[in-house]
């Protein structure tokens, strides 16, 4: 049995689920996340006990490595709607910034032209300083989706390390060219 899928969900009060042909759906004051669900694989809500649980018809491969999947894919639902996710990007490089005009996020990455992003609806994209962004929304892959495009424009390259990384991320360097004999 998978460790993962058969631990039961507990469901917060304010947030409403509601399963209906093979489709999750988690709303929290107009909030709403859906998931469509294999249809063989079974999602029991207890609305007494407020606690959801994944149920697998048979223990061969595929249901083994789905029941663990819906299980977490519905918690971070549940996290989403209640919490919010959110990442933390750092720019590194001299001249190297960002600045938020309204929705729009305008990065100078060292390119001839400022390169511009306009972050799609549910996603919010705050510049706390100049070589700091926070990403927030509450689907949790959407954010990681947003926060690896902007990473995307200059990754950080391995001799001085300029570019955009996750606050969390290392970047391993490199030793240059050695000196001429």
């Amino acid at each position: 049995m998978s460790r993962i899928g058969k631990i039961p969900l507990k469901v917060p009060e304010n947030v409403s689920i509601e399963i209906k042909n093979n489709v999750v759906k988690v709303s929290k004051e107009g909030k709403v996340l859906e998931q469509r669900i294999h249809p063989k694989i079974e999602i029991v809500f207890d609305e007494k006990s407020r606690l959801l649980t994944v149920k697998r018809p048979a223990d061969n491969k595929l249901y083994r490595s789905l029941h663990g999947l819906y299980r977490t894919l519905i918690n971070n639902m549940l996290i989403g709607v209640s919490e919010g996710f959110e990442k933390r990007l750092q720019i590194v490089g001299v001249g190297y910034r960002a600045e938020a005009k309204g929705r729009l996020l305008q990065l100078q990455l060292g390119f001839s032209h400022p390169v511009l992003f306009i972050p799609p609806e549910g996603i919010e994209v705050k510049v706390e300083n100049p070589t700091s962004i926070v990403i927030s929304g509450f689907d949790k892959q959407l954010v990681g989706l947003v926060a690896d495009k902007i990473r995307s424009f200059k990754p950080p390259e391995p001799y001085k390390g300029k570019g955009i990384r996750y606050t969390t991320e290392y970047v391993r360097r490199k030793a240059g060219k050695a000196a001429g004999r």
